[in-house]
Order: structure tokens, then sequence, then C-alpha cells
């Protein structure tokens, strides 16, 4: 449950906030991939178990992606420490004490934000 009002929220976050800031749209559909269910060789509680695993690592992902949208959008600046697994957009972003890189690199980030959005339709 937990699980699904984390999707039901991050879904109302990305439809309210994404179209105000131009900021390309995450299709929950090519994250969220349930489709283990259909093996004839998997028991039923193994297709319960891949439902479950599919849906859960979906959401997650693509929670991970809208969160890396939004820092892009308003922080772009990696961390002083390093970070073990940064999300796919953090390496774009400005070295942490690059004050002048961010003034210069933010408006450009945001454009490719936007750029995405008109290369999806």
């Amino acid at each position: 449950m937990p699980i699904a009002l984390l999707d039901l929220w991050i879904s109302i976050y990305q439809g309210v906030c994404f179209p105000i800031y131009g900021i390309a749209h995450v299709h929950r559909s090519s994250y969220i991939v349930i489709d283990r269910h259909h093996l004839a060789y998997l028991n039923v509680i193994e297709k319960l178990n891949c439902v479950y695993c599919g849906y859960v690592n979906g959401v997650f992902a693509y929670v991970r992606e809208i969160a890396g949208r939004s820092e892009q959008y308003w922080c772009p600046i990696r961390h002083a420490k390093r970070v073990k697994a940064p999300q796919a957009h953090y390496q774009k972003f400005v070295d942490y004490l690059d004050a002048k890189g961010y003034q210069q690199q933010l408006p450009i980030m945001r454009v490719q934000l936007r750029d995405r959005r008109s290369a999806q339709r």
C-alpha cells in the first residue's frame, strides 16, 4: 500500500508541477513493466512475486527519474561528498564550488528538460 501511495503522489506532483515549469513528462509505462507473470514455468506464488517486484522496482525507477528531472531543474549542483549511486542526470551537474558555471549552465539545463518534451511528441 505505501508503494501505491508513492506512485499516486509522485504522479500528481508530476502532473501539476512539470507542465508549469515546462519539464518533459515521464511516461510511467516506460518504468513500470509487469509481464513476467505470463511465464508458464512459474508457479502461482512466483508469478505473484514477479508482479510485486516488477511494480515496486518500476515505481522506484519512475520516482527516481521524476526526482532527477526535478533536481536538474532546481539544483543541478554536484554534492561536495561523493554520491554512491547518482541519478542519471547527475553527471551533467556543475561542480560544488562552481558559482559561475552554475549561473551559465542553469538555463541550458532547463532548456534540455524542455527539449525532451518536444522530442517525445
